[in-house]
């Protein structure tokens, strides 16, 4: 299994960037995907997430509006559009899948990518 992140950087305040993950060795279609954040000195959070089939989205309120999760499931790559980036949101960004199994989690994650956003 793996997920690999991508499109990470350095941004000013107000840009933009879009970040890749992309899977292999499961089946993508099957599988919830979400986008976390790790700060320096903060806790993990949840940033946004997609149904297997994309249908349904949700995001964390300090992000609606500016932030689109997308999947594409014929190339087994979720994507991440970040718009009007603040100096806070500086973090490791890491891709995440999740099903469940009967009663067994099944949870996979990446790397991550990091995102600063200086001027």
């Amino acid at each position: 299994v793996q997920l690999v992140e991508s499109g990470g950087g350095l941004v000013q305040p107000g840009g933009s960037l879009r970040l890749s993950c992309a899977t292999s060795g499961f089946t993508f279609t099957n599988y919830r995907m979400s986008w976390y954040r790790l700060a320096p000195g903060k806790e993990r959070e949840l940033v946004a997430s997609i149904s297997s089939g994309g249908g349904t989205t949700n995001y964390a309120d300090s992000v609606k509006g500016r932030f689109t999760i997308s999947r594409d499931n014929t190339k087994n790559t979720m994507y991440l559009q970040m718009n009007s980036l603040k100096p806070e949101e500086t973090a490791v960004y890491s891709c995440n899948a999740f099903r469940m199994n009967g009663f067994k989690m099944l949870d996979y994650w990446g790397q991550g990518t990091q995102v600063t956003v200086s001027s």
